[in-house]
């Protein structure tokens, strides 16, 4: 077979036409053997987060910033218009051994020695009569007539404020005009005197391991007020002061024990503060008049000197 024969002439025109082609695919050969590729690099914005040590006074930034709660427990008592508060950490100050405080007026929160801002917001609720502040326990005391459902809500907010704020509960100041303000004594009237003699010494421990832990579980509080021709004087606070039973704990529990150990105790006496007779004595005059005017037998007496033995 013939091969078909090509003019110079026109085989100069293809070279001439190519070289550009063959140096391109030259040139893009050459690029993709010998040019060095580039490393692969991350941006700035995508790199790996580094561990950085954490530091509690730096906060993270960006870090949503959580308010702190605490968890506080209510407890019922045996006094119906009292509750006790529990915000599992102390609400004393270390400074005041009396082990405990109570207020019983607004003008008590504000005055020496030991005045109150969070007592002072809780008895400025609607129905509370009273505040009793122990080592790590609140008890809140109202009024007869306002329900719990109207006191309980509000008093829980305060006291979880002041605890999460860590604000004083209690504040100390100089007693200068000699008027105390407030429920209890400066020192624990159960400690140890080494001046008591021999049967006080030992109503006290009996007081101090027996009787008052029980007391405290309730959201009250007890005194050592004297012992004088065989009578014990016994002062209960927080919500053993208003409670209906306190003459059933005062005889039957308190004077039971004191008497079957110490033979010298005759028995006990419920000691009234000067505010305390005067309340009895205006309410027994109250139910006087309600006798005069609803005829004898009308009204049953509640409160007065045959309800609670006291010493004027």
């Amino acid at each position: 077979m013939a091969t078909p024969s090509v003019s110079r002439s026109a085989l100069r025109a293809v070279v001439r036409a190519t070289p550009s082609l063959r140096t391109q695919g030259t040139r893009a050969a050459a690029r993709c053997l010998h040019q060095r590729a580039t490393p692969i690099t991350s941006s700035p914005l995508q790199q790996r987060p580094r561990v950085q040590q954490w530091s509690p006074s730096a906060p993270i930034a960006g870090a949503r910033q959580e308010k702190r709660t605490m968890f506080i427990q209510t407890e019922s008592t045996p006094n119906p218009d009292a509750l006790k508060f529990n915000p599992n950490q102390r609400v004393l100050p270390e400074t005041i051994s009396s082990g405990s405080l109570e207020y019983l007026s607004p003008r008590s929160t504000l005055a020496p020695p030991h005045p109150s801002p969070l007592a002072a917001q809780l008895l400025n609720i609607d129905g509370v009569t009273s505040v009793f502040f122990g080592v790590d326990y609140i008890t809140v005391t109202k009024d007869s007539t306002t329900p719990w459902a109207h006191v309980k809500p509000e008093a829980f907010a305060i006291i979880n404020e002041y605890m999460v704020s860590g604000q004083a509960t209690v504040n100390t100041v100089e007693d200068r005009a000699g008027e105390a303000g407030q429920g209890g004594t400066e020192q624990d009237s159960l400690a140890y005197n080494e001046d008591d003699d021999e049967v006080v010494g030992m109503i006290k421990e009996l007081l101090e391991t027996r009787i008052r832990p029980a007391i405290q579980e309730d959201g009250g509080d007890i005194e050592f007020r004297g012992f004088q021709d065989g009578q014990v004087m016994l002062k209960l606070r927080g919500a053993c002061r208003t409670c209906d039973s306190s003459t059933v704990t005062l005889k039957n529990g308190i004077e039971s024990m004191l008497m079957h150990y110490i033979e010298e105790v005759q028995g006990v006496q419920q000691i009234m503060d000067e505010e305390e007779e005067i309340a009895i004595k205006e309410f027994a005059k109250f139910e006087e008049k309600l006798k005069q005017q609803k005829g004898p037998g009308a009204v049953a007496g509640t409160v007065g000197k045959g309800s609670l033995d006291f010493v004027e």
